[in-house]
């Protein structure tokens, strides 16, 4: 007789290469549409299945891990935050959690150049006039953004994907600064050629560019506050493709409609789809729908992840992208 199957519940389409791997596999629930699980559905998943494989936009907390079955042992996360789900009560629980860290680093390093450009040279600015029909030719004096060689970034967050924001920015004949919880190593800094800032009130008051690469912790909530936004260079640009709750996001709107920062591009949202109706007006302003890491390839590569995780787990051992709290 062969062994049973995991049972597996998927609470969101996945690319169709993840999902028929998923079923030659386990014995796995996929979603039929791309909509969202209710609170409703995911407690009913959780009570009866093996793994749970949810996303960013599921909120796996301490009220719905209680309503978990005893058979749910594993939260195969598809992505790699974690900060919509309590780690810490899963463990207690004896549920394990696993990420797939690593995958979207140059996708949305790729993301945060072309919302640096689309912001310093006035992109949808231009775009806006061409679809309107209204362009008379060219001017020398129309549209006049500014050149990004020279500029200084400095990057908050110097994991995989704030070392892939310095590679690109540096090509582009950028000053890399940067503010993170460790130093790097003295050779990952060299090689980046990036100046370190224990201080990050110092480094934001002076930098010309400032991308934001951290995850959302409770350390890092609103850690750009009004009070550190002000600090900011009135011509300065901030570029968010990481989590929007690191961001105030009124304090920032209330900002860029002062003129007090020069612009922002932003791919995330400090809640969600909910966004300041002020910040969808300004010209200034650069909103995409969080499409950073949205790469048919990238999303391939989570799910494989994924699928390692599981069954690395099935077959007895550790997953190999496990998180423990100590890690957030």
């Amino acid at each position: 007789m062969p062994s049973a199957r995991l049972s597996v519940v998927v609470t969101r389409r996945l690319p169709e290469p993840v999902e028929t791997r998923m079923r030659e596999l386990f014995d796995v629930r996929l979603r039929e549409t791309d909509a969202p699980m209710t609170r409703e559905e995911l407690a009913r998943a959780v009570r009866d299945v093996d793994v749970l494989v949810p996303t960013l936009s599921d909120r796996i907390d301490a009220s719905l891990i209680a309503q978990a079955g005893d058979r749910l042992k594993l939260i195969a996360n598809y992505g790699a935050g974690v900060d919509h789900i309590d780690v810490g009560t899963a463990r207690q629980h004896g549920i394990l959690v696993s990420n797939t860290p690593g995958v979207s680093a140059d996708d949305t390093a790729d993301m945060t150049m072309a919302l640096l450009l689309s912001v310093t040279r006035r992109l949808p600015e231009g775009l806006a006039v061409m679809q309107s029909g209204d362009w008379q030719g060219w001017s020398p004096t129309a549209l006049l953004g500014g050149r990004v060689a020279g500029r200084r970034l400095g990057i908050l967050g110097m994991g995989r994907i704030g070392q892939a924001v310095a590679r690109r920015a540096a090509a582009f004949g950028m000053q890399i600064h940067y503010h993170n919880r460790r130093r790097l190593r003295p050779e990952t800094e060299e090689a980046l050629q990036a100046t370190y800032w224990e201080s990050l009130d110092q480094m934001v008051a002076r930098m010309d560019v400032l991308s934001i690469n951290c995850p959302h912790t409770p350390s890092t909530f609103h850690l750009m506050n009004a009070r550190r936004l002000k600090l900011m260079k009135p011509d300065a640009v901030i570029v968010n493709t990481s989590r929007g709750e690191v961001i105030d996001e009124n304090a920032l709107t209330r900002m860029l409609r002062a003129g007090e920062i020069a612009g922002a591009g932003l791919d995330v949202y400090e809640h969600g789809a909910d966004i300041n109706p002020r910040l969808r007006e300004l010209k200034n302003v650069v909103l995409l729908p969080h499409m950073g890491s949205a790469t048919l390839e990238g999303r391939i590569e989570m799910g494989e992840k994924v699928i390692i995780n599981i069954k690395t787990f099935d077959d007895g051992h550790r997953p190999p992208d496990q998180v423990v709290p100590s890690m957030l």
